[in-house]
């Protein structure tokens, strides 16, 4: 006979085409339905699915379950069999309570997200790199006054923590980069590549701009004049400070800036949704594609 394996928020259910033949419920609390529900996000075969199945014969709809029968996702007997959870006795009050539960665990892991994290870190480091520019022109300035070393010591000290923290910031800025972002960190460095994930809002949201995007993220003033009263458009923006492109002829920099934003359009995807490393393949073409460029 065969078997349908079709489980829902408050459990799983062993069926045939027209009743429940087996059932295993969720313990009745939302935490523990919580569980569940973010293993099943994860495409985790949980526990209660494994202990219902004991035939070889079972069709699914899910490909997370394809390991414990045969997949089928349009077979109509997913659809057309209906499970009512308060015949159960879950009321949906509870479902409600569960999702609310999962909506705060999902706020709380986006929050604690490296790229987040890393976002910070950036915006930290601008704001410190401001403070030693503001501290340096004033001791530049002070130091034309004939001043005793005792008063501008303690500012000299300041300045110098200022510097160190910097230092050590840009430190920490790579290792984390090299760690959730390693293509994007080999294909344009990791301090620039920081910083584009910073002006994107985010890995997940760089990994969806189009390269002619990330091509001009941190240009957006000289774009909002084009857009305003014409002239040209920007060819680039924090991709600029990448030495293949500051360093190349004017009449080059357009096109390596091109070529760049396209092979991180590439990085990022990589970095967010494969986890493969395809540092050196992207590193090989920008330098065929870079060959091609100088020799025009």
């Amino acid at each position: 006979m065969t078997q349908y394996l079709i489980t829902k928020w408050f459990g799983t259910f062993l069926c045939d085409k027209t009743t429940v033949q087996r059932e295993i419920l969720f313990p009745k609390h939302e935490k523990e339905i919580a569980i569940r529900l973010r293993q099943i996000e994860k495409n985790t075969i949980l526990d209660e699915e494994k202990k219902i199945v004991n035939s070889p014969s079972v069709i699914v709809n899910e490909k997370r379950l394809q390991d414990l029968g045969s997949y089928v996702h349009d077979d109509p007997v997913f659809t057309t069999l209906l499970i009512n959870p308060e015949d159960y006795g879950f009321p949906l009050e509870l479902l409600h309570e569960v999702m609310m539960h999962i909506t705060l665990e999902r706020v709380d892991e986006q929050l604690k997200s490296e790229d987040l994290q890393l976002i910070q870190m950036v915006n930290a480091l601008d704001d410190l790199i401001q403070t030693a520019n503001l501290l340096s022109e004033r001791l530049s300035c002070w130091s034309l006054l004939p001043t005793s070393k005792k008063k501008v010591e303690p500012f000299e000290k300041t300045l110098s923590a200022v510097n160190d923290e910097i230092a050590r910031l840009q430190q920490q800025i790579e290792a984390d980069m090299e760690a959730i972002a390693p293509n994007t960190s080999s294909i344009i460095g990791p301090l620039i590549g920081a910083r584009l994930i910073a002006l994107a809002g985010g890995m997940q949201k760089m990994a969806m701009l189009p390269a002619s995007t990330i091509q001009i993220l941190g240009a957006e003033k000289a774009l909002f004049r084009f857009k305003k009263d014409g002239g040209r458009p920007p060819k680039h923006g924090v991709i600029f400070q990448h030495s293949l492109v500051n360093c190349a002829p004017k009449t080059q920099r357009g096109k390596i800036a091109r070529l760049l934003a396209t092979k991180l359009s590439t990085a990022i995807k990589a970095d967010v949704f494969t986890k493969r490393n395809i540092a050196n393949e992207l590193q090989e073409d920008i330098n065929t594609r870079l060959q091609e460029i100088r020799k025009k």
